[in-house]
C-alpha cells in the first residue's frame, strides 16, 4: 500500500473516523480522511437500489452501493463516479450527455481507488439474459451449447481478449493516482451449480456455464491485477449461500423478476453492505503496518 494511504487512514483511525483502539496521541487530529475514487459498472453503482444518486441520474447510481458502504467504514471521502452499463471506453471518454469520464475523479492527491469493470466490455450479462428459459427442457436453447458449439468458448475467449484492456485502465489509473492503493473489485456468486430452475429460469448446465463464465472473468481481474500491482477483492465466497437461488431475504445478487429493490442480476442493498464490508478490510488489511478496526 502507498505511504500516503496508510498515512491518511491511520490518522482517520487516530482521530476515530474508525472504530478502533484508543488514539495515538502523536497524530494530529486535524489529518485529512483517506480520500477514495470509486470507478466502474454497475456491479458499483447498484442500479434501482434506493436512495438514488441524485448528482448523475442517467448513471442509475444508488447511494447505497459498495463505494459508500466501504467509504463509511474506512472513514474515507468518496467521489463515486461508477455508472450503470460503463465499459472501459468510459473511463476516459463521456457516457452520457453531462456525465465527465470516469478517470476525470483521480488526482496525484487520491488515497484510494475502486474498479469493478469488464462485464459490459465483454458481454457476460448480455449472455446471461440470453440464456433465460422459462420452460423446461427442451423447449428452448442452451446457452452453453451455443457457445461452445465449435469445439471454443466463444464468451471466455472474448474475456481472454480482453483482459489486456484491463491492464491499460491499471496504467493509467497508476499514472493519474500515482499515490493510491488500487483495488479491483471482482464479480460475485450468482448461480450455484446445477441453478435452481424453475425458481430461477436458467436450466441446470447453463446456470453452472454462466456461473463459469463470471468467475473466468473475475479470475481475468484477478491475474490483471496481480501484474499491475492492485489488490483483488474477492466478492465471489462472501457471497456463497446468498446467490439468486437463495431465499428472497438472504439474497446479495437478485434474481428474475427482482424480490427487493435492484436491477436483476445486480447486488441489492444486503450484497453492496458485504461487497462494501470485504473492500474495507481489503484496504485495511492490504499493510500489515496499518491499525485494523474493531
Amino acid at each position: 500500500m502507498k505511504t500516503t494511504l496508510r498515512m491518511a487512514l491511520a490518522a482517520a483511525l487516530a482521530t476515530g473516523v474508525l472504530s478502533a483502539a484508543p488514539p495515538v496521541t502523536a497524530v494530529s487530529t486535524t489529518a485529512e480522511p483517506p480520500r477514495y475514487v470509486a470507478l466502474g459498472d454497475s456491479y458499483a453503482a447498484a442500479p434501482l437500489v434506493p436512495p438514488p444518486d441524485p448528482a448523475d441520474p442517467m448513471c442509475l447510481r444508488s447511494l447505497s452501493g459498495y463505494p459508500r458502504v466501504a467509504a463509511e467504514e474506512l472513514g474515507a471521502r468518496l467521489t463515486d463516479v461508477t455508472c450503470s452499463a460503463a465499459t472501459a471506453d468510459h473511463l476516459s471518454t463521456p457516457q452520457h450527455p453531462g456525465t465527465a469520464p470516469q478517470y476525470d475523479a483521480l488526482t496525484p492527491a487520491t488515497d484510494i481507488v475502486s474498479v469493478t469493470i469488464g462485464g459490459n466490455d465483454t458481454d457476460v450479462f448480455a449472455e446471461a439474459l440470453g440464456c433465460v428459459n422459462v420452460l423446461p427442457e427442451p423447449y428452448g436453447a442452451s446457452c452453453a451449447q451455443e457457445n461452445t458449439a465449435d469445439g471454443t468458448d466463444e464468451v471466455r475467449a472474448r474475456i481472454d481478449a480482453w483482459a489486456p484492456v484491463f491492464g491499460t485502465v491499471l496504467d493509467e489509473i497508476a499514472r493519474r493516482a500515482p499515490n493510491a492503493g488500487v483495488f479491483v473489485v471482482g464479480y460475485g456468486n450468482y448461480l450455484r451449480p446445477g441453478g435452481c430452475h424453475p425458481a430461477q429460469p436458467f436450466w441446470k448446465q447453463d446456470a453452472t456455464y454462466l456461473q463459469g463464465v463470471v468467475d473466468h472473468l473475475s479470475d481475468a481481474l484477478r491475474r490483471t491485477a496481480e501484474e499491475h500491482g492492485a489488490t483483488f477483492v474477492d466478492t465471489y465466497t462472501p457471497g456463497i449461500g446468498h446467490d439468486i437461488c437463495a431465499a428472497p431475504a438472504d439474497r446479495y445478487i437478485e434474481g428474475l423478476p427482482p424480490t427487493r429493490p435492484a436491477a436483476p442480476l445486480h447486488p441489492n442493498a444486503s450484497g453492496a453492505r458485504a461487497i462494501g464490508a470485504v473492500l474495507a478490510a481489503a484496504v485495511r488489511g492490504a499493510d500489515t503496518a496499518l491499525p485494523k478496526a474493531s
